[in-house]
């Protein structure tokens, strides 16, 4: 008896802030699609203008439970710009968490709303996200030989000539860090060794592709890119072997007590276009990455391990950044669901918004 109550305080833990994160969506969808209908007659920069103020609703919304209702301590260590800026963000990649944590960075800079992705193919089918990710700027890729290098272009020209700010988020990895996954690790390291490059102990070998046609083709319009190295507290066990870092749900059920973010900004202008030489400068910010996460995971000083170097100041995120935006898009979903057509309204716009979507991102992506 007593062990089912604490699986099921548990598992409420993930399920209250998934149930409106979720729940909420339909809301924002319909309010996004009457915005987009209005603004075709507009210029494509003020759609955009409106487009991303709509977006950093629900993704403040989506950071109160990621970051107010957990109580995660964020920790950053560096400084980051004051000013809104065009980047591109370069990060290590462990576990899904990471997209919030590109959230958490943005929304201290006032930019989350100018938040876009580059994404696996395989997430476009996400229900509703998926497409809505498209819409909002967002780029889907695949792996190796299948990578349309085109696509990809065409798509950022198109936002960068529509004047739309940019914050680019971007894991160069390409897919998880996971030190259980050992074939995974191995392989990266061989392709390292095959390549001539370092081989890498605590991140996998990065790959150019994407964050280099992101540079070359919007260069014009970037002012920086964010290097950014992320650890969960927590991910280190008792005999010293690091463990895998948490879930999204794992997150939510409040099992990382502190987020530990080093931030670099680097000049666009000090970053070389060329393939060769971008790569080389791609491979040494991960070394850079992969010391800074020996030092984090493997220190012998008591008082360094579990800590990057330098100097980290606690970050926290006010409520009344956040909570605004959960009132906002509770007041839009309330209604749906309190009258039968309502009702009705909702589920249409779940199974036929996911439908159009998929058809969407994958004949005009």
């Amino acid at each position: 008896m007593l062990l089912s109550l604490v699986v099921h305080t548990y598992s409420l833990r993930y399920w209250f802030p998934a149930t409106i994160m979720l729940g909420t969506a339909p809301a924002y969808l319909l309010s996004w699609g009457a915005w987009r209908l209005l603004s075709t007659v507009l210029p494509a920069r003020v759609y955009h203008r409106l487009d991303d103020r709509l977006y950093s609703i629900y993704q403040t919304m989506v950071l109160f439970f990621f970051e107010n209702y957990t109580g995660v301590e964020i920790v950053i260590y560096g400084d980051i710009p004051k000013n809104k800026e065009n980047v591109i963000y370069l990060s290590n990649h462990q576990c899904t968490a990471d997209w919030i944590i590109a959230d958490m960075l943005a929304i201290r800079q006032s930019a989350i709303g100018h938040v876009r992705y580059v994404l696996k193919d395989g997430l476009k089918w996400l229900p509703l996200y998926g497409w809505y990710f498209s819409q909002h700027g967002g780029i889907y890729v695949k792996r190796s030989a299948k990578f349309n290098e085109q696509a990809m272009k065409k798509k950022l020209l198109t936002q960068t000539q529509s004047g739309a700010p940019m914050y680019l988020v971007i894991f160069p990895e390409g897919t998880r860090y996971n030190p259980e996954l050992k074939k995974v690790i191995a392989d990266s390291q061989a392709f390292a060794t095959k390549e001539g490059l370092a081989i890498l102990k605590h991140t996998l070998t990065p790959r150019m592709k994407a964050s280099h046609i992101a540079i070359v083709t919007m260069k014009g319009h970037l002012d920086a890119v964010y290097d950014i190295t992320v650890a969960y507290e927590g991910t280190l066990g008792t005999s010293g072997q690091r463990r895998p870092a948490p879930s999204m749900p794992e997150f939510l059920c409040k099992e990382c007590p502190r987020v530990h973010i080093h931030f670099d900004r680097v000049d666009i202008k000090e970053i070389p276009p060329e393939p060769v030489f971008f790569r080389r400068w791609l491979h040494e910010r991960f070394e850079i990455k992969d010391r800074l996460l020996t030092d984090f995971y493997e220190s012998e000083d008591p008082e360094k391990i579990r800590k990057f170097p330098g100097e980290g100041k606690p970050s926290p995120l006010n409520l009344s950044k956040t909570l605004p935006s959960v009132i906002i898009l509770g007041g839009l979903t309330l209604p749906l669901l309190l009258t039968e057509n309502g009702r009705k309204l909702y589920v249409r716009t779940w199974v036929y918004g996911t439908l159009l979507g998929w058809l969407w991102v994958n004949f005009f992506p």
